[in-house]
């Protein structure tokens, strides 16, 4: 004889608990393909609406932009703390720098054994090519009002003065970045001296030095954490119009090719 299910029963079977993944591939803010604040917004608001029990996010990305990245995991963090949902973050191939800074907007942070992790410093890099149009002939005019408007010009020698301003720069955004790790990873960083030098730890390593909280893969974590039958809703940011459609190739390929170099960084 079939009986019939009381409506507690019903809706309990209907509310499968769902989890939300958002997708965090590539270098941050560093072209047309990179994550940025603006082009995530929408992926990230919707997340969190969905009412899941949890959000995931799946972090591959070098690094990039400080600004970007502190204005994503920024957004992240209001967000859970509002919605009261907590945050999970599984690590790809690598999350360093920039990429780091999204992680520590979980809650937790799980990785592969071979992920990479860390690289909690700041870099700025460019060329010089005063020799080369001196031997090409080509004279430099560049004219300002205020005498600290021109800086670093790759078309002139480096001046002491300029290296002294940047390192400043990096200094300072350097002790953000740390004050962010710090701020959200707390009692479990291993206190070692290295842990802010720029240096990246692999897996197991990256576990024991307090940069992710252990080793796990999204599929296994979820289901252990909400029962077999979590299922998920997936989320990321979406190319614009003008690239889905090809009429901005040139600034796409550029983008690819500096996201390339992100990740070559990493033997990637």
């Amino acid at each position: 004889m079939r009986t019939m299910q009381s409506l507690p029963d019903l809706l309990r079977l209907k509310r499968r608990p769902t989890v939300s993944v958002l997708r965090l591939q590539g270098a941050i803010g560093m072209g047309a393909r990179s994550l940025t604040d603006a082009g995530l917004a929408p992926a990230i608001e919707a997340a969190f609406k969905a009412k899941p029990v949890a959000v995931a996010l799946q972090i591959n990305s070098p690094g990039g932009s400080p600004v970007q990245s502190s204005l994503i995991a920024g957004r992240i963090r209001r967000l859970a703390e509002e919605k009261r949902v907590p945050v999970l973050a599984f690590v790809e191939d690598v999350a360093a720098s920039g990429g780091y800074w999204l992680a520590t907007a979980a809650d937790e942070i799980w990785c592969d054994p071979g992920s990479m992790l860390g690289s909690i410093g700041v870099i700025s890099a460019g060329f010089g090519f005063q020799d080369l149009i001196a031997r090409l002939g080509v004279e430099r005019r560049v004219h300002t009002a205020g005498r600290s408007k021109s800086l670093l010009d790759p078309f002139r020698p480096e001046k002491p003065e300029d290296v002294e301003r940047l390192d400043r720069w990096l200094s300072q955004l350097h002790d953000v970045f740390i004050a962010q790790v710090r701020g959200r990873r707390g009692s479990k960083l291993k206190d070692d001296p290295d842990l802010f030098t720029g240096e990246v730890w692999i897996g197991e390593r990256a576990v024991s030095q307090g940069l992710a909280d252990g080793i796990g893969h999204i599929g296994p974590v979820l289901r252990s954490r909400f029962g077999e039958k979590v299922r998920v809703r997936r989320y990321g940011q979406r190319r614009s119009l003008l690239s889905r459609f090809g009429l901005s190739l040139a600034e796409e390929a550029a983008g690819l090719v500096e996201e390339r170099a992100a990740f070559a960084r990493f033997g990637l």
